[in-house]
């Protein structure tokens, strides 16, 4: 399994979670193919709104991926490529200000600057400390589909 970290505003993450599925890259097909079944995705959120909402520097949703293929949706005029995700709601977001000396993510340098790309993958490691400030560690080591 690989994990995986989203770079996405709040807004659009919670719009995520309530549809039940991951979106990354302002809609783009290829990082959603790269994802698997079972595979471990979070969402960080630098601002509440895209794209100059205030900033938030927020650990936002955590979950897995769910079986199915990628598809492309129509929302409005906008037709982003999504994927089906199971999402821990009861999660609670964790400040990434809190967690920085404990994750390999922002070990390096310029961490931030590699937020740029919109899609990481993450260590199981940095993936079971974020689930645990997030409250929802009991499920970062469990099969797809846990919730």
């Amino acid at each position: 399994m690989t994990n995986w970290m989203g770079v996405v505003s709040r807004d659009h993450v919670q719009k995520g979670v309530r549809l039940g599925i991951a979106q990354v890259n302002h809609g783009k097909r290829a990082p959603l193919e790269r994802m698997q079944p079972g595979d471990g995705i979070v969402y960080y959120s630098p601002r509440t709104t895209y794209p100059d909402g205030p900033p938030l520097k927020a650990f936002t949703a955590i979950g897995r991926i769910a079986e199915g293929d990628v598809w492309q949706a129509k929302d409005g005029d906008f037709e982003p490529w999504r994927r089906v995700a199971d999402w821990w709601t009861d999660a609670v977001e964790a400040q990434i200000s809190l967690l920085t000396r404990d994750l390999e993510l922002t070990s390096g340098q310029n961490w931030g600057y590699a937020l740029r790309r919109g899609l990481l993958t993450l260590s199981d490691g940095d993936f079971a400390t974020i689930a645990e400030a997030m409250g929802v560690a009991d499920r970062a080591s469990g099969p797809a589909g846990e919730d």
